[in-house]
């Protein structure tokens, strides 16, 4: 019994180390989240004016004419990636990239059909364990990113896009809406055939022309959207994590509550017994 209540004791102690932990990662990700948060709210205006500004050019004269702004037949499509460096995030990663897989399951017979950038460590190592190879990769990117941080694989995409050696690139990332609740998003970042009509047409003057403007900035605009999705997904990221580590730390309470409980049981047992020994010794004697 003794034994019993030494290991009863020692899980114990663990579990109020584990909780001490998973308390702390809980407000460590609290604290990040608003800071995220801010960052991913304060991108859309920024956004939505070069989008109102891009579409404004685009459904004027010839804008759409842009090769960004075409469809054209697909026979092969990229796909960019945005997940985490660390776990212990509940779903994040996973949903995500689940996501992403059955959809190349359903989409394409062949590897040649489709080509992978990820930006984020559980991304790359999840797509090589299934041998599936990578155009770029980005990882160790901060908790605070910059746009300069992402630049180089978003270009790459865009450019990839731009000289045929993909025809649609789609955007793979958690889209957050507030801390409990991330949803899986693919979305198409390119073309912007959506760009063609219904563009808000501001009285705009533009040097030296329209499609000049439009060549320098459309590149620039599918690069923002990567970041921006970018910073919805850390911002997602952090709120699964608070998530997470809120569940854990109230499961360990639970643990600890449970295991009191049978180690003062088993406590009372051990002194019932030791008395009840005493008594009958006692007993014996007379």
């Amino acid at each position: 019994m003794a034994k019993g209540m030494r290991e009863i004791k020692r899980s114990i102690k663990s579990k109020q180390n584990t909780k001490q932990i998973t308390k702390a990662m809980e407000m460590v990700a609290a604290a990040k989240l608003r800071k995220s948060q801010e960052a991913a709210i304060a991108s859309r205006p920024y956004t939505d004016k070069m989008k109102e500004v891009v579409s404004s050019i685009a459904s004027g004269a010839g804008g759409s004419k842009h090769p960004m702004l075409q469809s054209r037949p697909i026979k092969r499509t990229a796909y960019l990636v945005i997940t985490s460096d660390r776990g212990l995030a509940g779903g994040y990663n996973a949903n995500i990239l689940r996501k992403v897989l059955l959809t190349i399951k359903e989409n394409h017979h062949s590897p040649d059909e489709y080509a992978v950038f990820v930006i984020g460590r559980k991304g790359r190592d999840f797509f090589k364990r299934r041998n599936i190879a990578l155009v770029d990769e980005i990882t160790g990117l901060s908790d605070s990113p910059k746009f300069s941080d992402i630049k180089e694989i978003a270009a790459k995409a865009v450019q990839g896009y731009e000289a045929g050696t993909f025809d649609e690139i789609y955007l793979a990332y958690n889209e957050f809406y507030n801390a409990i609740t991330q949803v899986p998003t693919l979305k198409r970042l390119l073309p912007l055939s959506q760009m063609q009509a219904g563009g808000d047409k501001a009285d705009y003057e533009y040097e030296p022309s329209p499609e000049e403007v439009l060549n320098v900035l459309l590149p620039k605009y599918a690069e923002t959207l990567v970041f921006s999705a970018v910073l919805e997904g850390k911002a997602s990221e952090f709120g699964a994590r608070m998530t997470a580590m809120g569940n854990a730390t109230k499961n360990a309470t639970k643990m600890i509550a449970d295991l009191t409980l049978t180690y003062n049981r088993a406590r009372q047992a051990a002194i019932t017994q030791e008395i009840a020994e005493i008594v009958g010794g006692a007993n014996a004697q007379q």
